[in-house]
């Protein structure tokens, strides 16, 4: 079980006498709980609901695991909830593809537009939930220290939390499979997330996208799924090109129709930098 811990603390000296991050700390109870164990190198076999964990025995799991073997299995909390994380290899299933290519542009009004005409509103989960988690963090802070009842606060506190990017996560989902799943070839802007979040007045909302994750579920599930995915530069003119005839011109945030200056082209400039992307 210590194998891990030792390998993580070599990684961190690493990354600190090459000045990529600061001095190791310890870790600290309450704050990101997990651990990694193993069975000294041997096969650890699943399946169903219950598993033998090294050292620990016998563990019930509220869902079924696929029945498999496994290297090394890692345990986290979130919450007062407890999960186990295991990789495995699962062979390809590649799926019949509705459309060669696709162009998804990403937004913030729109979460995406594909260059099929398909559209996936941002439901906004974080802001939908902001007054609750708003007033369950001040439930929080006004509890004295070492209570149970200021314990049982942060537990609400973080299960709010956790049902808040569980629904950021299912939204994502569902895009990233239904565009890996029907399109061979997905093209997607290489977005500057960093830099879009310096806009104080979208922070919130860029940063409840998730676009990160979203480019992330879909790398791995193109292989999953036999697609390609394709980057398109961030310096590219999505946006300010005419997808009829080529115009390029300004194209302020404030102005969510594309109207071209050059052949009187008229339309969505979330699906006009879509079909631009494609």
């Amino acid at each position: 079980m210590t194998q891990y811990a030792f390998d993580n603390l070599g990684d961190s000296f690493s990354r600190f006498f090459s000045k990529k991050g600061g001095y190791p700390k310890f870790k600290k109870k309450g704050h990101h709980d997990s651990f990694t164990i193993d069975a000294s190198g041997k096969p650890i076999p699943v399946g169903g609901k219950s598993v033998k964990l090294p050292t620990i025995g016998w563990v019930r799991t509220y869902e079924g695991l696929p029945h498999t073997t496994c290297k090394s299995i890692t345990i986290s909390r979130t919450a007062d909830s407890w999960f186990i994380a295991l990789a495995y290899e699962q062979d390809r299933v590649p799926t019949v593809k509705q459309h060669d290519i696709v162009g998804v542009d990403l937004g913030v009004k729109e979460l995406a537009t594909l260059s099929t005409g398909v559209v996936f509103p941002n439901p906004k989960h974080y802001k939908t939930n902001l007054e609750k988690l708003r007033r369950l963090s001040r439930n929080f802070a006004r509890k004295s220290f070492g209570s149970n009842n200021r314990y049982k606060a942060k537990i609400q506190l973080a299960k709010h939390h956790a049902r808040v990017a569980n629904l950021r996560k299912d939204t994502i989902h569902q895009i990233t499979t239904f565009l890996c799943k029907n399109h061979a070839k997905i093209v997607v802007e290489d977005l500057n997330v960093s830099g879009m979040l310096t806009n104080h007045k979208l922070a919130q909302v860029i940063a409840d996208c998730g676009f990160h994750e979203l480019k992330r579920q879909l790398e791995y599930k193109a292989k999953k799924f036999g697609c390609e995915i394709i980057i398109a530069s961030r310096w590219f003119p999505s946006s300010k090109t005419c997808s009829n005839c080529g115009h390029i011109q300004d194209m302020p945030l404030k102005e969510r129709t594309y109207n071209c200056g050059s052949c009187g082209h008229s339309m969505d400039r979330d699906l006009n930098a879509a079909i631009n992307l494609s």
